[in-house]
């Protein structure tokens, strides 16, 4: 079994580093587990008062439960996984059954902000960019998938996504196996972390990676 964490900014690279990660390791053999599925419930919050909600404190998230079922994962359980909507922001009552897999890839802003976290996990991976390239992600992503205007994701940016990062995120990257730089787009540091998981798993770098798991 192996874990593999992934920590950084909002609008880092963090997918496109998973996304190469899932390159390396084939997605059969590969849980996804992302802290955003884990924000605590706000359906008892009136509705026009969540949108001050701060999501980028280490207390929106439910911690408990992320380490529950990566334990569970671990032990070859299966668990339900929440699904969490960024619109109501609140939980839904489905859940999406995952099935044990020999590689846990869990990834999030705050991930590494909970020690019991960073200890579980057998690599460990910071994925970091400037703060003017998160900025521009972030606001085409907020307007794409969460629905809010420009000026939205900008008051929420200077209020509450900057200086949690400094506080909260950006200190965390002390704890990383390896830090890859500009995201996605640092094929050597990329290359790096394959190399680390390859070696984790016991293969040599031309081996097929799917022999070590039949």
């Amino acid at each position: 079994m192996l874990i593999i964490g992934i920590c950084g900014g909002t609008g880092s690279g963090k997918t496109t580093v998973v996304n190469k990660i899932l390159e390396i390791l084939p997605s059969d053999h590969v849980v996804i587990l992302s802290q955003d599925s884990y924000y605590r419930d706000n359906s008892d919050v009136p509705a026009d008062q969540r949108k001050f909600i701060n999501f980028d404190h280490p207390d929106s998230i439910e911690f408990d439960l992320l380490l529950d079922h990566i334990n569970r994962l671990k032990n070859g359980q299966s668990i339900e996984k929440p699904l969490y909507s960024y619109i109501t922001c609140t939980r839904d009552s489905k859940t999406i059954h995952v099935k044990s897999k020999e590689v846990i890839l869990v990834e999030g802003i705050l991930l590494f902000s909970d020690e019991r976290i960073r200890n579980i996990c057998n690599v460990k991976v910071f994925v970091d960019a400037p703060a003017d390239e998160r900025l521009m992600r972030v606001i085409n992503r907020d307007i794409v998938e969460r629905g809010r205007s420009v000026e939205q994701t900008l008051e929420r940016y200077i209020q509450t996504v900057r200086p949690m990062h400094e506080q909260f995120i950006e200190p965390t990257k002390r704890f990383a196996d390896i830090i890859v730089p500009l995201g996605g787009e640092n094929m050597v540091a990329i290359n790096i972390l394959a190399s680390t998981i390859r070696q984790k798993l016991g293969l040599q770098k031309n081996q097929d990676i799917n022999s070590i798991f039949h």
